[in-house]
């Protein structure tokens, strides 16, 4: 028996952050705020709106104080943080976030590479950071990355991924998300994943998948089924990982909010709205967007 959809899913616009991180122009400060703007104007009310990673690794990130600052301050919106270690989550504090987005990889390889620790030292620094955000009162989120499998050690055992989500609930995350950061995963591996967690924690799952392979809102819809609470958009598509080769965008959060308001499912997100946010975001990258639904227009239209 298929299980029912929920009548409503939250939705985090990831554009400002992963969207903009793998993209080769470098935006100025004002545009990123204006995306945020757009976004919220468009629905929006959790946004990843900056990452605190080295500006060396990752330029397009390095105005995150500057991009903070100047973003709209609403008491319905709330913002988050990608933060790899301890000095970036100082600097998240420091800035007023109150989520913190904290990346745990599977994978020893990409983790190396990634954030230059190996898994077991990346779950050490989670318990840290979780430790210091909830007595700053700040949210702590882990993102479990590459959880349906690695560009450089092939696949990831659904076995390897729950053991981790298990140690990861030990030390109380706001929210727990399954990253598909090479866009690898299929339907029957997020149930599957999504299943075996759920037999081991009752914390919020939420889940962000790339489209590599074409199976970004196939997995989306089969992470609802299988009782995430939230799923990672990016507006027009954009984006990818800047570690991870031929990991292309994210999934278009006007896509998705055409794919899940057609089935019954209530984002909160206007449609029109976004698209012509996903339309405009290409044009100040100066490329098109992989977004479809700024191209065919809704239906009926």
């Amino acid at each position: 028996m298929t299980a029912a959809l929920p009548a409503e899913i939250g939705i985090v616009e990831v554009g400002p952050r992963d969207g903009l991180q793998n993209e080769s122009a470098l935006l100025s400060t004002a545009t990123k705020v204006e995306l945020i703007e757009r976004s919220i104007a468009a629905g929006a009310r959790r946004v990843e709106a900056v990452s605190f990673a080295h500006p060396r690794l990752v330029p397009q990130m390095a105005d995150a104080e500057d991009v903070l600052a100047a973003a709209p301050q609403r008491d319905d919106v709330e913002y988050s943080g990608l933060v790899l270690n301890r000095r970036g989550f100082d600097r998240a504090l420091a800035a007023g976030v109150r989520e913190v987005n904290v990346v745990v990889v599977a994978t020893d390889e990409f983790s190396r590479r990634n954030q230059g620790v190996t898994t077991e030292e990346g779950l050490r620094v989670w318990e840290e950071i979780a430790a210091a955000a909830h007595a700053a009162g700040v949210r702590p989120v882990a993102t479990i990355a590459v959880a349906f499998g690695c560009p450089f050690e092939g696949a990831v055992s659904s076995r390897h991924v729950i053991e981790l989500a298990r140690r990861i609930a030990d030390s109380g995350p706001f929210e727990l998300a399954l990253a598909d950061t090479i866009g690898a995963g299929v339907p029957t591996q997020v149930q599957e994943l999504i299943g075996g967690i759920r037999e081991i924690t009752d914390v919020s799952l939420r889940c962000h998948f790339h489209n590599t392979r074409n199976t970004g809102y196939a997995n989306s819809v089969a992470a609802i089924r299988a009782g995430a609470a939230a799923l990672d958009a990016s507006v027009g598509g954009i984006g990818g990982c800047p570690f991870a080769p031929n990991a292309t965008g994210n999934i278009a959060t006007e896509d998705l909010e055409y794919l899940l308001s057609g089935m019954g499912v209530d984002t909160g997100l206007d449609l029109a709205a976004l698209s012509a946010t996903g339309t405009w975001i290409g044009e100040q990258l100066g490329k098109e967007v992989p977004a479809l639904l700024g191209k065919a227009g809704p239906f009926p239209g």
